[in-house]
């Protein structure tokens, strides 16, 4: 007979009950039934969800089995019902933004922070708002003067919309870089070499900028362009050495013309000054001569109005000005004696040297109108002397 045989005393041949009943004073030695475990927990389980716990014992023979699975059951339930919970919270970061889908379909958008969401249910994007990527092309293009350049080009980009960045494009990075070729390439074709190798790399990179910018809105990618940098921009490496000597000799070229016109500016406005001082001093020679030539002309028309009044005063009054003015720039005189074949030399520095200091004039070795007045008489003198003397003589 089975240890738990109803009606029979399988309680005292119970393998988990050794030396007598489990509630009675014996002592306990096994573990406890499981049935009653069981059955307390779905009891509890009832009491949480509102049940009346019955009499599970007292049902018949398939009352405890019962029970025993129902509650297995419930635990199980809560077990995954806690787990599908806890498996709904996620954080979103700082710097990020959270697309939401609800059964596949576009919900919301979360910000950053601790959120939760149905699993199953609802599906989660998250996208990074603020970090900058970057993307680099390279490639041999055709300008507009059919020339073949290098271009290097670096595009920096954001996410702007991270609901068009995850939902409207399958792959707006592949997106991106088909469109900085064909962005690059049409700026690069509306070009001539020499404006993209020189001074043209800014507005070369503005223009596939704003080009690039309006393929991105076209598509609705969600992306922003920030910046578009031309590393670099050259001729191919088989031409590159022509390339380089034309770039030298464009340089020397614009070095020779920055020279002339810095020469330009500097002789032409000396030139200029000269030019200037040279009219001023014509005109000052000129307002000169005509002053004089006025000034003369007036003092012959006073003269000749004396020389009218008295005419042998006053040409013995020229005379001697006129002698006044010659012998006053010489310190030798040679003297023509009348009726005699001598010359007298008169040394008219000497003479003057041997007169006192006190009469001679402070303009140094120069004579004044009295003191030539003197010398004069002085030599009327002396020729007055030699003449008596020479009469003397022949007599």
């Amino acid at each position: 007979m089975a240890w738990n045989e109803p009606g029979g005393n399988g309680k005292d041949q119970d393998p988990w009950n050794s030396g007598g009943d489990r509630r009675g004073g014996g002592k306990d030695q096994g573990p406890p039934d499981l049935d009653e475990a069981l059955q307390k927990l779905q009891e509890k389980l009832n009491g949480i969800f509102g049940k009346k716990g019955g009499g599970g014992n007292s049902g018949g023979g398939s009352g405890p089995s019962s029970a025993s699975t129902g509650g297995f059951f419930g635990v199980i339930a809560l077990v995954v019902l806690i787990g599908w919970a806890v498996m709904g919270v996620y954080t979103v970061d700082q710097q990020e933004r959270g697309v939401v889908l609800r059964l596949g379909k576009y919900y919301e958008t979360v910000m950053p922070g601790l959120q939760w969401n149905p699993p199953l249910i609802d599906n989660v994007m998250t996208a990074n708002v603020t970090r900058v990527n970057a993307y680099e092309h390279r490639s041999l293009m055709l300008t507009e003067d059919e020339n073949i350049v290098d271009v290097s080009m670096t595009v920096q980009f954001v996410i702007s919309d991270p609901v068009a960045f995850k939902l409207k494009v399958r792959d707006p990075e592949v997106s991106l870089g088909h469109a900085s070729e064909s962005a690059l390439r049409h700026t690069v074709g509306s070009s001539e070499m020499n404006s993209i190798l020189t001074e043209g790399r800014e507005v070369l990179g503005d223009d596939v900028k704003r080009r690039l910018q309006g393929y991105m809105d076209d598509y609705q990618t969600g992306l922003r362009i920030t910046q578009i940098n031309i590393k670099e921009a050259k001729a191919p490496s088989q031409v590159q050495d022509a390339f380089d000597d034309v770039i030298k000799a464009r340089e020397d070229e614009q070095r020779s013309m920055n020279q002339s016109e810095s020469y330009r500016n500097g002789i032409i406005p000396e030139a200029r000054g000269i030019a200037q001082r040279m009219k001023e001093e014509a005109n000052g020679y000129r307002e000169r001569v005509v002053a004089q030539a006025e000034g003369d002309a007036q003092r012959f028309s006073a003269l000749l109005t004396e020389y009218t009044k008295a005419p042998g005063v006053t040409r013995e009054r020229l005379y001697l000005d006129a002698m006044e003015q010659v012998l006053s720039n010489n310190s030798k005189v040679l003297v023509d004696v009348e009726g005699g074949n001598n010359m007298m030399y008169l040394p008219l520095d000497k003479l003057v040297e041997s007169r006192p200091r006190t009469s001679i004039s402070s303009g140094g070795g120069s004579l004044n109108s009295s003191e030539l007045r003197e010398v004069t008489d002085q030599v009327i003198e002396q020729l007055r002397q030699r003449q008596q003397s020479t009469g003397r003589e022949a007599r």
